[in-house]
């Protein structure tokens, strides 16, 4: 995966408020660039310098084996939740999932205009060659 891809997403969600979460293919939306798949590989093998919980699944649930560590940050960020996550928390047990309808989120103009800046950088340099970032290049 481009190196420049990979920073462009890790920037978009640094820009995301506490409280809030998206779906692998609004990040992928919002950078112009990707898809849903290519953002949750981002995520799972680069997101843990960035609040990686609240880019989730367009169905809400946390990233399979993060869970309860989700759920941590989700309760104490306040992020509205649908199910028995309560349950979850005390016993590990019990379905739960983070309401996107109302804890998507939304863009203020100022993080539209980095977001802008963040997608014509990566843009530009998509035009460029990189070395890999497969860590087996010498």
């Amino acid at each position: 995966m481009r190196t420049e891809f990979v920073t462009a997403v890790l920037a978009v969600v640094d820009l995301m408020p506490p409280g809030v979460a998206v779906a692998y293919g609004d990040i992928a939306e919002l950078l112009g660039s990707g898809g849903p798949r290519q953002i949750g590989s981002v995520m799972s093998h680069h997101g843990s310098s960035v609040a990686w919980w609240r880019v989730l699944r367009a169905s809400g649930e946390a990233p399979p084996g993060l869970e309860a560590e989700a759920l941590r940050h989700y309760v104490q960020e306040g992020t509205p939740l649908h199910g028995d996550y309560a349950g979850y928390l005390r016993t590990g047990e019990g379905r739960w999932r983070v309401d996107l309808t109302l804890a998507r989120w939304a863009p203020s103009d100022d993080d539209f205009d980095a977001i802008d800046a963040i997608s014509e950088r990566l843009e530009r340099q998509l035009h460029k060659l990189s070395v890999p970032d497969d860590e087996m290049t010498v």
